[in-house]
């Protein structure tokens, strides 16, 4: 029991330090990216073609001088990028590792309940800065956050249903012959909008909003605070690419080309960010409740009733 104990614990510390790593990297990926994008290099200085630039980075970014405005609520304040990196990473732990890990057979129901206590760090962040373009950030996070969540866990129940586990292993098994893309394209569309919308990424980064808000919910945040706050949200766009081809790109974390597809939906979101303009805050709501909601129930109850007939059929 101890040892089991032991080899759980030695991995996630390797999957954090991995996911971390990994973290570093797709910043890199990103800004060189945007930069061929844009019609320029992007980081080329530090290191063979710019790769040690994070590194660069982080240490530029945990050496500088930390700030705190004087009317904040000091606690709440410091504590919040801390606790958010901490959900972000904990949401890892329901990654199916197919060795000693927690494999557990609720995985889909953790990361529903672990994905939407992010929102309360967003949330006290803002609040606690005692800033007004902070304030702001938050509101509209948590404004945000209540829109496309319902839709989110509805998507989510259709693929539920097509498995009957809340299993992520389930889904590898399930998945051998034709991948889910396949079955629900519109679904997997829905699901890949409402992830940039729980990234808080372009075009829904309406809790940064830098165009109005200054840098939205962050923006009295310096050094190491800024630096946790910007690793959670790299963290949690590797983990939801991951859900990505979990749930509808055949991801079969006995091959390499999991990975690949992995680094591929990553590239998605950063192309995204790189090609469209800020969503106008009200249109997501209407996305959300008007159309993604009625969509994602129809499909709901059209996977409900094909497997109960097909349960029925059976016997």
């Amino acid at each position: 029991m101890l040892k089991d104990l032991l080899l759980v614990f030695i991995s996630l510390l390797i999957m954090v330090i991995c996911v971390l790593v990994g973290v570093a990297f797709l910043t890199l990926l990103e800004r060189k990216v945007l930069g061929y994008i844009q019609i320029r290099k992007g980081p080329n200085k530090v290191g063979f073609m710019g790769i040690l630039q994070p590194f660069s980075d982080a240490i530029k970014l945990f050496s500088k001088e930390q700030t705190f405005p004087f009317m904040s609520n000091f606690n709440i304040y410091y504590f919040s990028p801390i606790l958010n990196l901490f959900i972000s990473l904990f949401l890892w732990m329901c990654m199916p590792y197919l060795s000693v890990f927690l494999n557990f057979n609720l995985s889909i129901l953790f990361f529903l309940s672990v994905s939407s206590l992010g929102v309360y760090t967003v949330m006290l962040a803002g609040w606690s800065s005692n800033s007004n373009y902070s304030l702001l950030g938050s509101l509209r996070s948590v404004a945000q956050t209540i829109s496309y969540e319902v839709s989110l866990s509805l998507i989510l129940m259709s693929f539920i249903f097509l498995i009957m586990s809340l299993n992520l292993v389930e889904f590898m098994k399930y998945q051998k012959l034709s991948w889910f893309i396949f079955l629900c394209f519109p679904l997997c569309l829905m699901w890949v909008i409402s992830s940039l919308a729980e990234t808080n990424r372009t075009p829904f980064d309406f809790a940064e909003g830098e165009s109005e808000l200054v840098s939205g919910f962050n923006v009295e945040y310096s050094s190491g605070g800024f630096a946790l706050i910007f690793l959670a949200e790299y963290s949690s766009i590797l983990f939801m690419s991951m859900i990505c081809v979990l749930l509808f790109l055949g991801g079969s974390l006995n091959s390499f080309s999991f990975f690949i597809k992995l680094v591929l939906v990553s590239f998605f979101w950063i192309w995204v960010r790189g090609t469209l303009p800020r969503f106008r805050y009200d249109k997501l709501m209407y996305l959300a409740w008007k159309s993604f909601l009625p969509c994602s129930l129809n499909f709901l109850i059209f996977f409900l009733n094909l497997k109960m007939m097909i349960f029925i059929f059976i016997m």
